[in-house]
């Protein structure tokens, strides 16, 4: 197991158990012989609700993610970034704009290949925005499991 999964199962761990004090809180509420209190114990039962189902998501996401990642590579055909980076390891925004740029393109010339979308969004990814990353690699999941 690498780092990354040690972190997502740690942090579902303690999104768990958070999860778990919530609703003992939101019971604990209920039980009170006060109006206002009953209303925020039902009204607390919405955050484990909504907790459940994003991490639910996340974790599905990271799962097909990494599922999509392994096919990529047993196809071999990874996509390789000319980048230039920062003492720090973070790309240089010029650089990766000219990345995206020319990725973007190619999405634009392909846009029912979800190689292209996987691309995409490592480009979007290099280029700092991480919210479009994952929109595009939300849409090359969609597309690779309309073809399977």
């Amino acid at each position: 197991m690498n780092n990354p999964k040690i972190g997502a199962l740690l942090i579902s761990a303690i999104t768990v158990i958070y999860l778990f004090l919530m609703t003992n809180q939101a019971i604990t509420l209920l039980q009170v012989d006060n109006a206002i209190a009953k209303a925020m114990g039902f009204a607390l039962f919405g955050l484990p609700a909504v907790g459940v189902w994003a991490l639910i998501r996340e974790l599905r996401f990271g799962i097909q993610v990494e599922k999509l990642v392994k096919q990529v590579r047993d196809e071999d055909v990874w996509p390789l970034f000319d980048l230039e980076f920062r003492p720090s390891g973070r790309p240089i925004r010029a650089s990766a704009a000219k990345v995206f740029a020319e990725y973007a393109a190619l999405t634009e010339k392909s846009p029912e290949d979800w190689h292209s979308w996987f691309n995409l969004s490592l480009a979007y990814d290099a280029s700092g925005d991480s919210r479009r990353a994952r929109a595009a690699m939300r849409k090359a999941l969609a597309l690779r499991h309309k073809t399977s």
